[in-house]
């Protein structure tokens, strides 16, 4: 379980690290273009770690077909999520995206959907969502800085009060 904890936690910060990337990609080029250069790279690179670890038992594929698909789905994640962290910043934009993917995962697992095992919905989890979603709004309601303090912040390097 604490293998599966750090991996959980590397992930997300994979996720974040590389959204923020993608946000400074997209600032010079289109959406589309930074998610066809994303899902190429990635391409590339899992197919050679793929051959270096699995060899020829890379090419086996033992899930339902529509199962296959999910690198579709990846199209819309890398679109979505580039375009919120450009919009919104890595930090807003990740923890939308971290209670999106908590409520929905909570309720694929209480459906059994996509051949999860089904998991009863509990006043426990319910409670852990809206704690979450809370600490998200509370996080998303927190002082943005005027654009006026955004530039004086970005060409000193210090934050400075700016009246009016």
């Amino acid at each position: 379980m604490i293998i599966g904890i750090l991996l959980a936690l590397l992930g997300g910060a994979f996720v974040c690290l590389q959204n923020t990337f993608n946000a400074n990609v997209k600032k010079q080029v289109s959406v589309w273009s930074t998610t066809m250069l994303v899902l190429a790279l990635g391409f590339l690179a899992s197919f050679a770690a793929g051959l270096a670890f699995e060899g020829s038992g890379l090419f086996v594929f033992d899930a339902e077909p529509w199962f296959w698909f999910s690198g579709v789905v990846g199209v819309g994640v890398v679109a979505c999520v580039t375009q919120g962290v450009q919009s919104l910043g890595p930090s807003r934009a990740i923890s939308l995206v971290m209670v999106s993917q908590i409520f929905f995962g909570l309720m694929w697992d209480t459906l059994g959907w996509f051949e999860l095992e089904k998991v009863p919905f509990t006043f426990q989890s319910f409670v852990g969502v809206v704690m979450i979603s809370a600490g998200v709004l509370l996080f998303q309601l927190g002082p943005r800085l005027s654009s006026q303090e955004k530039r004086v912040r970005a060409s000193t390097g210090r934050s400075i009060k700016i009246n009016g």
